[in-house]
């Protein structure tokens, strides 16, 4: 495929953790039939005063300037374009032993996960050889559809194939 307008929601510095190789993995409590698709930036926990306590103390001050997308008027800048490699499925106290390859706290990953499985999605992570200055979206949550199509040509990789099938192997 050389263009794409399916999106997944999520909040900028997790957006920008993968974008710069600092992060490969998604915990989620449910699975996705999407094998691939573009990071669309969103701001859910700046709106808490003790976000920062979600992150592990060493990204601090990444996710602080991280915290929100770039924006021109009501458009956001989507940069990235993900595979979803694996899912993997765990046990909530599993996912600690991953945190090598997050940026939130162990802790922060219990209590979202709770009593659930977890979904470890394995994500390769390419960098838009362009970034694009998307429309706000409305409606779910979680994915989107952008009403233009974006350019998947020129993508690279943010890792490395031997970065990559390490985390692979973790999983």
């Amino acid at each position: 495929m050389d263009k794409i307008n399916k999106c997944l929601k999520e909040w900028n510095a997790t957006i920008e953790a993968l974008g710069q190789g600092k992060q490969s993995l998604l915990i989620r409590t449910y699975k996705t039939t999407l094998k691939e698709f573009l990071l669309y930036p969103t701001v859910s926990y700046t709106r808490k005063d003790n976000y920062l306590d979600n992150f592990q103390n060493k990204y601090h001050s990444f996710v602080n300037e991280n915290a929100l997308p770039k924006k021109k008027g009501d458009k956001v800048e989507i940069k990235y374009y993900v595979t979803l490699e694996n899912i993997a499925e765990k046990s909530a106290q599993s996912t600690g032993r991953l945190q090598k390859y997050y940026i939130w706290t162990p802790e922060h990953v219990k209590l979202y996960l709770g009593n659930r499985k977890a979904y470890i999605w394995a994500l390769r992570v390419y960098e838009l050889k362009e970034p694009f200055m998307a429309e706000h979206t409305h409606g779910a949550l979680v994915y989107a559809n952008l009403k233009n199509e974006v350019s998947l040509e020129g993508i690279k990789p943010v890792i490395s194939d031997v970065e990559f099938n390490e985390v692979l192997k973790q999983l």
